[in-house]
């Protein structure tokens, strides 16, 4: 969904990654959980935090700040988890996301957000959906279906088999 195609009033959850606030339509978030231990998958992407268990279901995490190609999350008592779902090859998918901390809940109008620059930022624009203005401030909302799109998210896929295969064999 490109800007042009916001035409109404919608809500977003904003985060923070570094210095920089963030935001994702609140529709595509299921929960906000305090970090938690994860469990590392060898032989996975360095965006693959791991997995952790979700009430029961294994919900792989990523960590969203290299999936924009910023520097690694360093764990604080701030950091947390973003538990998102994602449509993936027509498939609903549950993923979490490392966030620094999350902020709240804001209301954006259509005119109070613009396309991105194309150029003068430090993280890959083509995960941005547009930029959003609060007061004074502006706010990147990211395109997450297209942050964890099929490509991203079939090397975390395929990485699962290869573990079970190798425990298999030992």
């Amino acid at each position: 969904m490109s800007v042009l195609e916001i035409t109404e009033t919608r809500q977003y959850l904003t985060f923070k990654l570094g210095n920089e606030i963030f935001a994702t339509d609140v529709e595509k978030v299921r929960e906000v959980l305090d970090f938690t231990t994860i469990t590392e998958i060898p032989r996975t992407p360095d965006f693959m935090s791991g997995v952790i268990n979700l009430r029961g279901s294994v919900v792989p995490v990523v960590d969203l700040r290299l999936c924009l190609e910023m520097s690694k999350t360093e764990k604080t008592r701030n950091t947390c988890i973003v538990v998102v779902e994602v449509l993936l090859e027509n498939e609903s998918t549950v993923i979490g996301a490392l966030a620094d901390s999350v902020e709240e809940v804001i209301d954006l109008e259509p005119d109070q957000i613009q396309p991105a620059p194309r150029i003068g930022t430090q993280i890959r624009t083509d995960f941005i959906k547009g930029m959003g203005k609060r007061d004074s401030q502006f706010v990147m909302i990211l395109d997450i279906d297209r942050v964890f799109s099929a490509e991203e998210l079939s090397s975390v896929r395929s990485a699962e088999p290869a573990k079970a295969t190798t425990e298999a064999t030992v």
